[in-house]
């Protein structure tokens, strides 16, 4: 699933190429995508243009003239601008009729993906119940302290609960913990002052360098344009054999449902 940084990358390529584009026209080929009425969603947007770009946690929000286009690209969702002679795919379910000839195609294998039109804010701070974006000055150890005060889970789990930060999904937790020396299993009660710092620091560090890289491609993930990251190589633990600092092997559980990564040696 496209976390964070990957997320990120798809805005970034979208804003370049669309910004100011006006909605012509929009064809909703697989119903379910879109949240509510899909007349009333087309009427919303019919006749808008894409002004602003930006991200809460894993979600993409295209600020419109009136009104915000909410994207979640879940499992396998991407976006292609296409020409109006390019047949479509398959797996095109929604196709943005841009005013300039061009089509915004939304394509998703898994038909995962969700829309919905929401009204426009400054921050977008209780959407979802979302918990702080990770480079939000309100992301501090007095609210890691106080969040995790009481939670018995382990920390890996809790790292990929939106409610706790935004935007950490199973790739960036597994390389988070791996660079503060945290195993996954350890209860997220007791991390200490120092251990919560660390975690802030590297969390920006890691989803930073992975912004920059485009993100991590992980089997079928690529980014709008075709455009795929480059972060996977740069991982330390997720999906590895060896440890890059110690030698020992990268052990592989489950936690919380989800494969994780660590280090025998590394990460008592």
């Amino acid at each position: 699933m496209p976390e964070l940084p990957e997320v990120q990358t798809v805005l970034d390529t979208l804003a370049l190429q669309i910004k100011d584009a006006e909605i012509s026209d929009i064809d909703i080929i697989y119903k379910k995508i879109v949240e509510g009425d899909e007349e009333s969603f087309k009427s919303a947007l019919i006749g808008q243009h894409f002004r602003n770009f930006k991200r809460r946690g894993k979600y993409l929000l295209f600020e419109m003239d009136d009104v915000t286009l909410v994207s979640h690209l879940r499992m396998e969702g991407k976006y292609f601008i296409m020409d109006d002679l390019t047949p479509l795919s398959k797996h095109d379910h929604v196709i943005f009729h841009l005013e300039d000839g061009r089509q915004l195609r939304y394509n998703d294998v898994r038909k995962f993906g969700r829309m919905e039109l929401i009204e426009k804010a400054d921050e977008y701070r209780d959407f979802k119940k979302l918990g702080p974006e990770p480079f939000n000055e309100d992301f501090n150890v007095a609210y890691c302290k106080d969040y995790l005060k009481n939670k018995k889970l382990p920390i890996k789990e809790v790292l990929l609960d939106q409610s706790f930060v935004a935007g950490i999904g199973n790739i960036y937790a597994d390389e988070i913990l791996f660079a503060i020396k945290v195993h996954p299993l350890t209860r997220a009660n007791e991390l200490d002052d120092d251990k919560l710092e660390k975690l802030i620091v590297e969390t920006r560090r890691i989803l930073k360098e992975a912004i920059a890289a485009g993100g991590t491609t992980i089997r079928s993930y690529t980014s709008s344009l075709g455009v795929t990251g480059r972060f996977q190589m740069s991982l330390r633990a997720h999906t590895m054999t060896e440890c890059p600092d110690c030698g020992a092997p990268i052990k592989k559980i489950t936690v919380g449902g989800r494969g994780t990564y660590y280090c025998e040696n590394c990460q008592k």
